[in-house]
């Protein structure tokens, strides 16, 4: 049997179905005298790009152990799966059971909030926004 890394990002609406999902893909893969080394559920992140105007994604890693058909079956289920909106599978050469980076960091996005920092405007009095004064203050200190 070879080695195979599955990751499939499921549509937001749909997150609460990974749970099932994970069951009916685990369920494949025993049933074919299979076996799952890892088995990861990150949650829900930023999508780099939108992808069918959605944003976030429910993300799942496996790594599996099978064989071909069981493989194909489950490329299948991706396929004609609404709710899976990419998947990925790359044959491994060997088992990978340690945690993956993101597993380690757990900083999914689940809270739907913006992690990134506020951006607060200038105390400066003088400042009207515009880099012409900026530009005028730096010429007056080289000719200083």
């Amino acid at each position: 049997m070879r080695h195979y890394e599955v990751v499939f990002l499921v549509h937001p609406d749909q997150s609460e179905q990974v749970p099932a999902m994970v069951d009916k893909y685990k369920t494949l893969i025993e049933g074919s005298g299979g076996k799952i080394h890892r088995l990861e559920d990150w949650g829900r992140r930023h999508l780099a790009y939108n992808i069918d105007k959605v944003h976030k994604a429910h993300y799942v890693l496996m790594n599996v152990e099978c064989d071909q058909p069981a493989i194909d079956e489950m490329a299948s289920m991706f396929k004609f799966s609404d709710a899976v909106l990419r998947n990925l599978i790359i044959r491994r050469e060997e088992a990978i059971t340690e945690a993956s980076l993101l597993a380690e960091a757990g900083d999914s996005d689940d809270d739907d909030g913006d992690d990134r920092a506020p951006v607060t405007a200038s105390n400066d009095d003088n400042d009207d926004g515009s880099d012409a004064d900026d530009k005028d203050e730096d010429l007056k200190e080289k000719q200083a």
